[in-house]
């Protein structure tokens, strides 16, 4: 190339955004007018595509974005993919390396991230919600993956962010905070990053992640990656559409998941609960009708909670609202029917799900079960894992810590004491029971459900998200009422 400095345009990484100063001033797509540098300029993401319009324009042009970390070249240890697995990776090589893998909890979607970062052989970024998972990933990544040095393997140092952690490596960990907090200083780094649960990455903030970084090759890992505000919608614009979807109705008939079964049990309230619940649901729908509203739909509510601040009647209507569920999710026939299940079930491994940790705590407290929330310390959950992965515990029970983000050790009954109308949430919990069974025998997962109260409606809700979300697959035959 020749390299006019008063014509040729000029590419660098600024701060998250590519920086293009041309004396010409080309008109490149994707790129705007910056008055204050006298430049063009355009998100990280778009580097692969305007590199690509300058080089079929045969125009000249110096190139001073990338800055990948240099790798070493990454053998593969003992890992062999299922077929379905090498499907995904397969499918993702003829997308340009660039999309999303949807597989149920439980289908090995970390193998399908190590064969590409092997693939690639170049600097990578896996980017986790939490803590545990960053350091699940450095655990699999360094069993599996080793520096060929056509001499004995040696171990790769794996890079963190997050945990207090700031150490950046060839291959690197992250949590999407602190990879929000670095894209800006970062984001010319990786040439390769792996959104682990990358639902996640379409929340305000979390997707300028993606619009940052100039990685040419992205990979999305999911169980499910629909989201109820609809904003699924802009992950193909961050990191490419999907490329390979498997349910778990597929992989339990294939023997790669467990057989499973989803029950229902409707319980009746004591009389004073009942009493109480519609006294409180009463007052909440009178009042909601005083303030205009005929149906309490979420926009409705979101009306309501907005005026709650400085209008009574919407704060006694919300207050309401809020008793009357709570003594639905925290029924005490919900806890004598738990009881019955529990001794029934006394050699199964068990998770109850509950909404809130109040009933965490009440229930931990009952029967004597451990507990895992949000403020248990890191030493005492890892204790809490292993003794019920080593059958030192037969059951525990926690609130939503344990729906994603956590390994979590073989359990073969999930019972769900309360939640939403997530049909997301009903997929997670699902998939901490579908790890196949030694004896094959099916896992379970049973809702208890307060009748006539909200939670019915609830209920429903939920499960006809699953019913409909294509990565799960249900069979209505294996719902039970």
């Amino acid at each position: 190339m020749s390299f006019d400095s008063l014509s040729t345009p000029k590419l660098f990484f600024d701060k998250g955004t590519i920086r293009i100063e041309d004396g010409k001033l080309i008109r490149i797509p994707g790129t705007k007018y910056d008055e204050r540098t006298k430049s063009l300029r355009s998100y990280g993401l778009n580097y692969s595509e305007i590199v690509e319009y300058l080089k079929k324009s045969n125009l000249d042009f110096v190139d001073s974005v990338p800055d990948f970390i240099p790798s070493p070249v990454y053998q593969m240890g003992d890992l062999v993919l299922r077929d379905y697995q090498q499907q995904s990776v397969t499918n993702w090589e003829k997308s340009s390396m660039r999309g999303c893998v949807v597989l149920p909890t439980g289908a090995g979607k970390t193998a399908i991230g190590i064969h590409a970062i092997q693939k690639i052989n170049a600097s990578a970024l896996v980017i986790v919600p939490t803590i545990d998972l960053m350091e699940q990933w450095e655990k699999n990544i360094s069993k599996y993956l080793s520096i060929d040095i056509t001499q004995p393997s040696q171990n790769i140092r794996i890079g963190k962010l997050g945990g207090g952690e700031d150490d950046l490596q060839a291959i690197t960990v992250a949590t999407y905070d602190s990879a929000y907090l670095r894209a800006s200083s970062i984001g010319n780094k990786f040439k390769l990053i792996i959104f682990d649960e990358v639902h996640h990455l379409a929340a305000p903030g979390y997707r300028s992640i993606a619009e940052q970084f100039v990685a040419p090759y992205r990979l999305g890992l999911t169980a499910t990656i629909e989201r109820e505000d609809g904003l699924h919608e802009l992950i193909p614009y961050l990191t490419g559409g999907v490329v390979f979807r498997l349910g778990s109705q597929e992989l339990s008939e294939q023997k790669y998941l467990a057989d499973y079964t989803i029950d229902r049990i409707q319980v009746d309230l004591t009389l004073e609960e009942q009493r109480e619940y519609e006294v409180n649901q009463t007052k909440f729908l009178t009042n909601m009708r005083k303030l205009g509203f005929k149906v309490p739909s979420m926009y409705n509510l979101k009306r309501m909670i907005m005026m709650s601040n400085k209008n009574k009647t919407a704060r006694d209507a919300m207050l309401a609202r809020n008793k009357a569920g709570e003594i639905a999710l925290n029924s005490e026939s919900k806890k004598d029917e738990l009881q019955k299940i529990l001794q029934e079930n006394a050699h199964s491994k068990t998770i109850i799900f509950t909404q809130n940790n109040k009933m965490v705590y009440d229930l931990s407290n009952r029967f004597l079960i451990p507990h895992i929330t949000y403020k248990t310390l890191k030493d005492e959950r890892r204790d809490v894992l292993d003794g019920f992965k080593s059958g030192r515990y037969g059951a525990v029970v926690t609130s939503k810590v344990l729906d994603e983000g956590v390994d979590v050790p073989d359990a073969e009954l999930g019972i769900i004491m309360s939640g939403t109308g997530s049909g997301r949430e009903l997929i997670q919990r699902l998939g901490r029971v579908l790890r196949p069974k030694q004896d094959g025998r099916k896992a379970r997962l049973v809702e208890l459900v307060s009748k006539h109260t909200r939670e019915t409606s609830t209920s429903v809700k939920r499960i006809s998200a699953l019913k409909k979300n294509s990565s799960i697959g249900v069979n209505p035959s294996r719902y039970g009422n």
